[in-house]
């Protein structure tokens, strides 16, 4: 397929390789200017934040109405085509990235949605895992995502900070980490739980508790937390 790109994120960085490599020719990469768009192409791939996307859109089909286009955002809807454009639909890779380490595409699971046979096409030309959601689903499957990845990597943040603050390196917790991880690809979530809290060990939680006393936000973060774990566990 012809593809055009309008971003310049980390998706669209990851994207163009993965296209190419599925044999795909992107015949533009553009910024959310939108300087120098084509006209035509099998498929415009709108790849941009979900706060710029209704405006980009507004602008990219213009003169392009008869165009396939798609947008790559988790959370937000199909709809926001209509009136745009008479061919749309939305494919969505759902995975963290990053413009310093490209991800194998191939793994990458993409969720897609509209009429035109085309998107999914794409998408199995690109990964061999390609799924139907409606635009409803897929925001609970992007919630469940930021819980997953967003608010699990923010809680790495928040141990390098404690360990730094005492003069530890964080790389002692990637064995930890990595364990962690690959438990889940065997165990259920709540069957891979340990620790504390899943036990409710008062006397433990109070003594660490009682740590992030100079830090109360991060406490709250610790209390609420090893409660959500010890709920779960009954």
């Amino acid at each position: 397929m012809r593809v055009v790109l309008i971003g310049r994120g980390r998706l669209a960085t990851n994207l163009l390789p993965a296209l190419q490599q599925a044999g795909h020719e992107v015949v533009s990469i553009n910024s959310r200017t939108l300087e120098g768009l084509p006209t035509e192409a099998d498929v415009f791939v709108v790849a941009v934040k979900d706060s710029a996307l209704k405006d980009v859109i507004s602008q990219a089909t213009k003169g392009r109405e008869q165009q396939l286009f798609v947008h790559t955002a988790g959370s937000m809807p199909m709809s926001l085509f209509e009136g745009y454009t008479s061919r749309y639909g939305v494919f969505y890779p759902m995975q963290t990235f990053s413009k310093e380490r490209l991800v194998d595409f191939a793994e990458v699971p993409v969720f897609v949605e509209g009429e035109c046979p085309q998107i999914r096409q794409l998408a199995e030309s690109m990964s061999h895992r390609v799924y139907a959601l409606s635009s409803e689903h897929r925001k609970y499957l992007h919630l469940a995502a930021v819980f997953a990845c967003n608010f699990a990597n923010h809680c790495y943040a928040l141990s390098a900070e404690l360990l730094e603050k005492h003069g530890l390196p964080f790389d002692v917790m990637l064995p930890l980490i990595d364990e962690t991880a690959r438990k889940v690809h065997e165990l259920n979530p709540l069957d891979a739980q340990t620790g504390p809290a899943v036990r409710y060990d008062e006397n433990v939680i109070r003594m660490q508790s009682a740590l992030l006393s100079d830090t109360p936000a991060l406490q709250e973060i610790y209390d609420q937390l090893s409660l959500s774990i010890h709920r779960k566990a009954q």
